[in-house]
């Protein structure tokens, strides 16, 4: 387990990246992001999550630290891609300008990673004095690859709803109402993707970390994908594939976790952190090569 002085020292200097991001963010409001900018900010943001996850085995006694935080880390990086989709989605219907986005998405992002260190406390809690409780979160991943193998994705999967309605009709304005839509969605996502990193690690500090790194970059990825994601066809595919593993893996554990080692005969493998980080990343090669191969330039398939 992390020491305290370990854990203020983290958070506090990533609550400090979170603040000149946010900072950043309202002096360049009535400005555009380009795809320059926001290719070297993303470029900066993976830089910093590959140099932690390289330094973590100097702060933490886990041999397996390092690969869990990778692990994890892709995870949440890619479900963070399939957020986009339906962020564009909701800016794109609501009509904000353009100039506007970079706020919005900063302060819907920073309202997310609150909500979800709720999310992380109740997860932790719920593993540690619930065994069976991966039994339910292998399920619900699963439940969700099906889910995400089987949806078109297209404009109709995000609508206006009652919520919506009702503040408009109070006068709150296009800018709140989005800050609202997308802190609500990606909390939706968090369903899936909390559930997901517990399945590759239990330690707390490693959920907390991957969980920010993932989110802190996704500004300025949102304006450097927002040409690119109509070319990615087959990503929810491969989400499909990874959120499934993760599921499966889980639901050993759960029987490892009860005493079953074995179901009619036939053992229950554990599955090493390297094991997961391989399939990961191979799921994530594969669908990115696959996508990009299939879609010409314009975003229209090869038929």
């Amino acid at each position: 387990m992390e020491s305290s002085t370990t854990w203020l020292l983290t958070l506090g200097i990533l609550s400090v990246v979170i603040i000149f991001d946010l900072i950043l963010a309202i002096i360049r409001r009535n400005k555009e992001t380009s795809m320059t900018e926001a290719g070297i900010w993303t470029f900066v943001y993976v830089s910093a999550a590959l140099i932690f996850g390289s330094f973590l085995p100097n702060w933490t006694s886990d041999p397996n630290a390092q690969k869990e935080f990778f692990a994890g880390w892709l995870t949440e990086y890619a479900l963070s891609v399939d957020n986009i989709f339906v962020f564009v989605i909701i800016l794109s219907r609501l009509q904000v300008e353009k100039t506007k986005q970079q706020l919005v998405l900063l302060l819907g992002i920073i309202i997310a990673l609150l909500l979800r260190g709720g999310f992380i406390a109740a997860g932790s809690a719920i593993i540690e004095r619930f065994s069976g409780a991966f039994f339910i979160f292998g399920a619900f991943l699963i439940f969700t690859a099906y889910r995400l193998l089987k949806e078109d994705k297209g404009e109709e999967e995000w609508k206006e709803d009652r919520v919506i309605t009702f503040m408009r009709s109070k006068g709150a304005t296009t800018f709140f109402i989005a800050l609202v839509s997308l802190g609500f969605t990606d909390l939706v996502f968090a369903l899936d993707s909390i559930p997901a990193i517990f399945g590759i690690t239990r330690d707390p500090y490693i959920v907390v970390c991957a969980n920010i790194f993932a989110l802190m970059g996704l500004r300025q990825l949102y304006f450097l994908l927002q040409g690119l994601l109509q070319r990615l066809v087959y990503l929810s595919k491969g989400l499909s594939f990874i959120l499934a593993f993760i599921g499966f893996k889980m639901f050993i554990e759960a029987f490892h976790g009860v005493g079953i080692y074995d179901i009619f005969g036939v053992a229950l493998p554990s599955v090493p952190i390297e094991v997961s980080l391989f399939v990961i990343v191979a799921a994530l090669t594969v669908t990115a090569v696959a996508s990009l191969t299939a879609t010409r330039k314009d975003g229209s398939e090869i038929v």
